[in-house]
């Protein structure tokens, strides 16, 4: 098949705001398409294209040759073309790739060229991430939802879990499992304004300080050791005390979930950014270990010595880490049903100078790569992790500045948004907490991500997450989902996070709920 057919099928999906009808367009396309051009199509519509790290940016897709008149590109020739540029290495790779670059787009036509931008910028705005092109799979090969959406959680990767379910069917989607040395999703947490309110929903509940780190997920297969952040990034070089406390353990094999961060001598966290930059540097690691050692805490094992854990209940994955991890390596914990204890628990972790505590269900399994009901985190003041999809040049000493951020959160879980809202719901504007140094980042990094403008606003794909403070939910006509936040204020960029992981209107809604 011509990439053109594909290029005209992502533009049709992203003008149509069902998410039923998304995925109908989808499912129809794979049905129509050969193994190869299969594989190559969900690869590109997915955003699995983008791990290639093809090393593309916004200047290079600016000095590009003008289109074809003709389609003649393939569907896996394009995929094909786009993996020889992300291999080019060395010296004049730059030079190397642009030229191959080049070649490429001056066999697309418009449409084409269009499609890969989007491709290559991750601005398709189709909503047909994982999570979508996994619900198309599941309707073209005719399989259980649940059973494609459990084999992306282990596999990661839509291609090879399409490829799975159209030829193989739900037997091997089933021989899809946890692989020692390959990350699965973190499980995620829900948002509860006080610890009373989370009791509401669990009850009794496990009980466990919220810490303000790296999320990490720590796999060990006998001496090796591999850690990962929760977007997956392989930081194992980087954090050398970290695979030293995983080996000491009385373990063969193990997969544990939890957190690394840094602490001053008397044990409190240091600033998420001193954590933060300490795990993202290439630098010698030993000697940044001695400037700004790393402490980890664990507080879930999704494998222990050949067993996988996942699908156990939660209190019984506890036993199996208490078994495993010493305390003074673990998060505390504490079960209980009553909201006097719980409030105490709170407050002694906020003493220790973290950020709340989760509240977990001692009867959920591990639900990896999932926000449900089976963990809640309540923090002091209300929190969202949103996406940013636009920004107002300042004015006053801010002039030169993107200063006031539009915010976005994700509309999975709201079918009943009006028509055209699309896969991200504006939820209100500030430019309040934003430092000069939060000034000068945001500028630049929107810049890198623009995709249009007028005289005030800049638009960007949506891919930079903010951590926003606010007092409450109100009502609001002016956005699509009726609501919109009092007293929003920016508290820091999680560079930690994708925008698969800002939460959602339903999260909004919830939150809401407790307000009005």
């Amino acid at each position: 098949m011509l990439l053109q057919g594909v290029a005209e099928v992502s533009h049709v999906v992203a003008a149509e705001p069902a998410r039923n009808a998304k995925v109908a367009l989808l499912a129809d396309l794979l049905r129509g398409l050969g193994q190869a051009d299969r594989h190559a199509a969900v690869v590109l519509l997915s955003g699995e294209s983008r791990r290639m790290r093809v090393g593309v940016g916004p200047a290079a897709l600016r000095e590009l040759p003008p289109p074809a008149d003709r389609p003649s590109l393939g569907v896996a020739e394009t995929e094909e073309a786009l993996r020889a540029i992300a291999q080019v290495e060395g010296t004049g790779s730059q030079d190397r790739r642009a030229r191959l670059l080049s070649e490429l787009f001056s066999r697309a036509t418009a449409v084409e060229q269009g499609f890969l931008r989007g491709v290559l910028g991750g601005d398709l705005r189709q909503g047909a991430l994982d999570a979508v092109m996994g619900d198309a799979v599941a309707k073209a090969a005719g399989v259980p939802v649940a059973e494609v959406r459990r084999a992306l959680m282990f596999r990661g990767s839509a291609a090879a879990v399409a490829d799975a379910a159209m030829d193989g069917g739900s037997a091997a989607l089933r021989a899809f499992g946890l692989e020692l040395g390959r990350p699965v999703r973190p499980m995620l947490a829900a948002s509860a304004p006080d610890v009373s309110a989370a009791l509401e929903r669990i009850r009794p509940a496990a009980l466990e300080w919220k810490l303000d780190g790296i999320r990490v997920q720590v796999h060990r297969d006998g001496d090796r050791v591999g850690v990962y952040t929760r977007g997956v990034d392989d930081i194992t070089s980087r954090v050398p005390e970290i695979v030293e406390a995983v080996r000491a353990l009385p373990v063969r094999s193990a997969v544990l979930d939890g957190e690394v961060l840094a602490l001053t001598p008397e044990g409190k966290p240091r600033p998420f950014q001193v954590t933060a930059a300490r795990t993202a540097s290439r630098k010698d690691a030993d000697a940044l270990r001695a400037e700004v050692p790393l402490s980890v805490f664990f507080f879930d094992l999704l494998h222990r010595d050949g067993a996988d854990l996942l699908d156990s209940p939660g209190a019984h994955r506890f036993q199996e880490l208490a078994a495993t991890v010493p305390e003074e390596l673990r998060v505390p914990r504490l079960v209980t049903g009553e909201d006097e204890a719980a409030r105490a628990f709170f407050h002694d972790a906020l003493a220790h100078g973290h950020e709340g505590v989760v509240v977990k269900d001692p009867e959920a399994p591990y639900s990896a790569g999932r926000r449900g009901a089976g963990w809640i985190k309540v923090k002091p003041r209300h929190t969202l992790d949103l996406v940013v999809l636009a920004a107002e040049w300042g004015s006053g000493r801010r002039r030169g500045w993107l200063s006031n951020l539009h915010l976005g959160a994700r509309a999975d879980g709201a079918p009943d948004l009006p028509e055209g809202t699309g896969e991200w719901v504006m939820l209100g504007k500030t430019f309040k907490g934003l430092t000069d140094e939060l000034l000068t980042f945001q500028t630049r990094e929107l810049l890198a991500r623009e995709v249009g403008r007028d005289d005030w606003v800049v638009r960007v794909r949506p891919e930079l997450v903010v951590e926003i403070a606010f007092d409450g939910v109100q009502r609001s006509p002016r956005y699509p989902a009726g609501l919109t936040l009092r007293f929003a204020r920016v508290l820091r960029y999680r560079e930690d996070k994708g925008p698969e992981e800002a939460d959602t209107v339903a999260t909004v809604r919830a939150l809401a709920a407790e307000d009005l």
